[in-house]
């Protein structure tokens, strides 16, 4: 998983409430395991006409939001199923942080475990992040995770709250897997110990 660390980016507005996992990725995308490739099929519904065709009015295809890497929303972000398939398809996109007043709490913890920073704020901070965002790329944000603060473009600071072990695997790009790696020596020497009592098991198992 790749770090997050601070990030200064275009902040995409997409001011809608109540965005569940089906409109992140629809249910027709979910026959893929691998979390490359779902990228382009990210809002599919909102994105794209029936045809095929782009829908020029949806913020992500607008020019100055197609390199996006923050997204601030709605109340209420990635409500609905529990597909972590929805992560996967923002990160595939490029989108590295997600800023809203509510998350739903499975998408949340989905966030973190695939790389993307959930950052949960007032209602009326988000209102101003997503007037700053409306700017479009001469409005960027910055993110520092380090600092636990979001950057507006004039300057001002707004702290934010995070989990401080979730934090920490952020900066150091650790998920699960990469959790359990770092316990390799631990896991090793705990299987080097399996021949010495098996036999006893098995004969234990004979009586």
């Amino acid at each position: 998983m790749d770090r997050f660390t601070r990030l200064t980016a275009i902040a995409a507005p997409l001011n809608i409430a109540n965005v569940d996992t089906d409109k992140i990725i629809p249910a027709r995308f979910l026959k893929t395991i691998k979390r490359t490739g779902l990228g382009k099929s990210l809002f599919a519904d909102m994105r794209y006409a029936a045809d095929g065709s782009e829908k020029a009015d949806f913020v992500l295809n607008q020019p100055r939001y197609r390199h996006a890497e923050i997204l601030v929303a709605g109340e209420n972000f990635g409500c609905g199923s529990s597909r972590e398939h929805a992560p996967w398809a923002l990160l595939d996109f490029g989108i590295r942080c997600v800023i809203a007043s509510s998350f739903a709490d499975i998408f949340f913890n989905n966030c973190f475990k695939n790389g993307i920073l959930p950052i949960m704020l007032p209602e009326a901070v988000v209102g101003a992040l997503m007037e700053d965002a409306s700017l479009g790329t001469n409005a960027r944000l910055t993110v520092d995770l380090a600092r636990q603060v979001v950057v507006r473009p004039n300057g001002e600071e707004i702290g934010f709250e995070v989990d401080p072990f979730r934090k920490e695997c952020l900066l150091g790009g650790l998920d699960d897997i990469g959790l359990t790696e770092q316990k390799t020596a631990a896991i090793d020497a705990y299987e080097a110990r399996i021949p010495a009592w098996q036999p006893r098991l098995h004969a234990g198992a004979k009586q």
